[in-house]
């Protein structure tokens, strides 16, 4: 194995022509200079050198080693040059994996912030739910994983990751905007009982149903569609109410509905997670940092302290 130090001082034997102009060029003593090419020869295991009186001469090998040595100190100190500017944030990746409603919100506010302030930092979006995505992030995959979970659920096995809550996202319920109850400041999902319901996706789906089984019925599901515009669209044709995010409505939302809040609160909050190594990567806690920002503001901009969405 080639010592990039014992490299440096041949390379400059060779250009330099001596020992001694060698050590006055890398402020060494012409005596250590002389200690450790003899140490390179003995690791290389064949002579580098030849003497004709004063003059040094190269063996075949040297005029190898030669050949190469340009080449490997410069892509040596192009590596050093790009792992500092990674540490700087001059240059740097982070691979992000988020769900839907998350990559048009707050991960577009964070990417905005990030660009802003680093722009020689790459963001790669990969897009999947939980527990897909923790799975991926477990996997070695994405940097950070955005994921979300509702009050009811279990636990799910973070063993291992570095959680960052980042907020909490109040489910709703979408009426079309002639329907009886429109006027309603708020809807106990008890009230709701007699309505034909329009589903979402599978975790959201078993969340609701256990809400509504804890208000003593048991929904008439006529749609399920993991399409958020399709929802509100089959709502405004009359197909069904149904409950989302409200952080899908605050970028996405059908002019022909009505929002209002749900009674009891169903949340589901927005966790960013990373394995514990990664925090420690410049680009990724800053990554981190932009998301948690994204998400004060997104509270701030839909009101109150849990970023509840507001309504009209």
């Amino acid at each position: 194995m080639l010592d990039s130090r014992q490299l440096r001082m041949f390379h400059e034997v060779v250009r330099s022509g001596s020992y001694s102009a060698a050590a006055r060029s890398l402020g060494y003593t012409q005596p250590a200079i002389s200690q450790q090419m003899r140490a390179l020869e003995r690791s290389v295991g064949t002579p580098l050198f030849t003497r004709s009186g004063r003059n040094l001469r190269l063996t075949e090998a040297g005029e190898l080693l030669s050949r190469h040595a340009e080449t490997i100190l410069a892509d040596l100190s192009a590596a050093a040059e790009q792992v500092a500017a990674i540490k700087h944030l001059a240059l740097g990746r982070v691979r992000l994996c988020t769900f839907p409603s998350a990559s048009a919100t707050i991960v577009a506010a964070a990417v905005s912030r990030l660009r802003a302030s680093n722009p020689g930092v790459r963001v790669e979006l990969l897009e999947a739910e939980p527990p897909e995505s923790l799975a991926l992030l477990r996997g070695g995959d994405c940097d950070i994983a955005l994921a979300f979970s509702y009050d009811a659920e279990a636990g799910v096995d973070h063993e291992g990751m570095t959680a960052r809550p980042l907020l909490d996202d109040e489910m709703v319920v979408v009426l079309p905007a002639d329907h009886p109850l429109a006027r309603r400041r708020t809807l106990a999902l008890a009230e709701l009982a007699d309505e034909t319901w329009i589903a979402g996706c599978p975790r959201c789906r078993t969340t609701f149903v256990a809400a509504c089984a804890a208000a003593d019925f048991s929904p008439v599901i006529s749609f399920t569609t993991d399409d958020n515009l399709a929802m509100q669209s089959l709502v405004v044709a009359g197909s069904g109410i149904a409950v989302m995010p409200g952080l899908v409505l605050s970028f996405l939302r059908h002019p022909g509905v009505v929002v209002r809040p749900l009674r009891p609160v169903v949340r589901r909050a927005v966790t960013a997670y990373t394995l514990a190594d990664y925090q420690h990567i410049p680009a990724v806690g800053t990554m981190l940092g932009a998301l948690r920002a994204a998400s004060a503001e997104s509270k701030a901009q839909r009101g109150g302290p849990r970023g509840s969405a507001k309504h009209k």
